[in-house]
């Protein structure tokens, strides 16, 4: 057992006699198991085309989502707002999901509330919750906006937040002028993707749709950037400081850098920087406001074009090479700024890089999935790379989706391009691509490694190693600080894929006097 000098974690403390032993006895005790051999021929059948075609025709069942729910969204977005504390009109057990999902990846503690709708607000509606607990989380909390959303529960019963948040005000609860917008984000439609629109949406809406008399566009000389669910905390920097450098007065609306990730100096910091209210307030008299995810801002888009008077520039996310260029001079035409020669000379260190790399990437299949707007920049870049896309899985993605890739794939690769697109399918689809199909690598978040354990148990021919890169990430530590965007964001996306391309090789080389004939010191 356990001794006190040596404390061991669960490996390698389970590969112990003792535990093993336990183990055993309880899966042949209180299991019931299928016989081994027929636990393989069933896993065997799960990797091939006929599995496969039965498992790309069910419709009423997701099998591992690659995608979370809207209200997780709606909870990013509002922590990206000063002294602004989420507020989750439902169960206590769904705000502890969204907790503990981004505790996980972000290694901070997240303030979220909820007002602890049960049984009894499932039948007569969840009037008093709401009462009750907007006037406790502003006591308790001291927020100087609560930003409020929904769950399922409150959402099948036919709960009206306006309505509810107007009663709260009547009775006192908070005072009529305290900030609470709100969304509506059922779980049942969407995707996180879409409740961080919805959210940013309902916080636009609240500050600025009934007062526009005074706003005139472009009237306070500045830039407006929505990041969209954005979890690379890198992103958000890297977006200040290319600005910066251009000596660009811009506004960026959401960021939540600050609060997810405070110093350990001894001072707990429930809320920390964040987009002011002022900032919100005078977004409208902005020159423009560019969206940095625009597949996944369509109610931000219209917010943005209808009350607000921009013109939205048609832009794509500023991942990689190209994409990062038509950001910069976007950003130039409307500010009349020059891009500075730090910026052209990262530019000039990222091509090296490329050209560094292009021998080991070239022909590198790599099959991915994530978020609309990732899966854009991701397949694009890796196109820039010289690699090849095989399969694009986006469970957030639609038709508009899949048109702007199949658009994006015959400008980057015209001549032969075999890259297959999936929207609205989940992870145990991409697990049957990965066998029938297989790849060299996967990118994607920490739940694929799951499907790696499972190529790699069919045989070490069959494995596909993981590459993570997306939300969430579990299982490594301080990737979330990391640099996606932009330039910089490509020289650290283009570094992990090659030296995944390189660890890969070693390990495929290095048993002495058998394979070791290509394990080079010089690569």
């Amino acid at each position: 057992m356990q001794d006190t000098d040596n404390i061991k974690q669960s490996y390698p403390l389970f590969r112990n006699e003792e535990y093993k032993d336990v183990l055993a006895r309880k899966k042949t005790d209180y299991e019931n198991p299928h016989p081994d051999d027929k636990v393989q021929e069933t896993f065997l059948w799960t990797t091939t085309e006929e599995y496969q075609k039965l498992n790309f025709e069910r419709e009423a069942l997701t099998v591992n989502p690659a995608k979370a729910c809207q209200p997780l969204g709606a909870v990013l977005c509002s922590l990206g707002f000063e002294k602004t504390l989420p507020y989750v009109h439902g169960s206590q057990g769904c705000v502890a999901y969204f907790r503990t999902y981004f505790n996980r990846h972000f290694k901070e503690p997240v303030a979220c509330v909820s007002d602890s709708m049960t049984e009894d607000a499932a039948v007569f509606g969840g009037q008093k919750n709401m009462i009750d607990g907007l006037e406790n989380a502003k006591a308790l909390y001291k927020p100087e906006m609560i930003a409020v959303s929904t769950t399922c529960m409150a959402e099948v019963i036919g709960d009206d937040l306006n309505a509810f948040i107007g009663n709260a005000k009547k009775e006192g609860a908070v005072e009529q002028d305290f900030p609470t917008p709100f969304a509506h984000t059922p779980s049942f439609v969407g995707s996180h993707v879409t409740g961080w629109d919805n959210m940013f949406e309902g916080i636009g809406r609240y500050f600025t749709l009934n007062n526009m008399e005074d706003k005139a566009v472009g009237s306070n000389g500045k830039i407006n950037l929505v990041p969209g669910f954005e979890t690379y905390l890198g992103n958000y920097r890297v977006i200040h400081r290319m600005l910066g450098e251009m000596g660009v007065d811009y506004s960026l609306l959401s960021d939540p850098t600050e609060v997810l990730d405070t110093p350990a100096d001894g001072e707990y910091r429930m809320y920390e920087g964040g987009t002011t209210q002022d900032e919100i307030k005078d977004a409208p008299n902005a020159i423009s406001t560019i969206l940095l995810q625009p597949l996944q801002l369509d109610k931000t888009k219209k917010l943005v074009t209808n009350t607000w008077k921009h013109e939205v520039p048609a832009l794509d996310i500023p991942m990689g090479l190209e994409y990062t260029d038509n950001f910069l001079m976007e950003v130039a035409r409307l500010t009349g700024k020059e891009i500075p020669e730090s910026l052209a000379t990262e530019r000039g260190r990222l091509v090296d890089m490329m050209t560094d790399s292009h021998t080991w990437l070239h022909g590198k299949k790599f099959a991915l999935y994530g978020d609309p707007d990732f899966t854009l920049g991701m397949t694009k870049f890796l196109l820039e790379l010289g690699a090849e896309p095989t399969h694009v899985l986006c469970q957030s993605g639609s038709k508009r989706w899949q048109k702007r890739m199949k658009k994006m794939l015959e400008e980057s690769a015209p001549v032969n391009n075999k890259t297959e697109l999936y929207f609205k399918q989940d992870l145990w689809h991409f697990r049957s691509l990965m066998f029938t199909d297989k790849p060299d690598f996967m990118i994607g978040n920490s739940y694929g490694k799951f499907i790696q354990r499972d190529t790699l148990h069919k045989g070490k021919e069959f494995e596909v190693p993981l590459i993570r890169i997306g939300f969430p990430i579990f299982d490594r530590h301080h990737l979330h600080r990391a640099t996606t965007l932009g330039y910089e964001g490509a020289m650290t996306v283009l570094t992990t894929l090659v030296n995944s391309v390189l660890e890969k090789m070693d390990d495929d080389t290095r048993i002495m006097a058998q394979t070791d004939y290509n394990y080079d010191l010089v690569r």
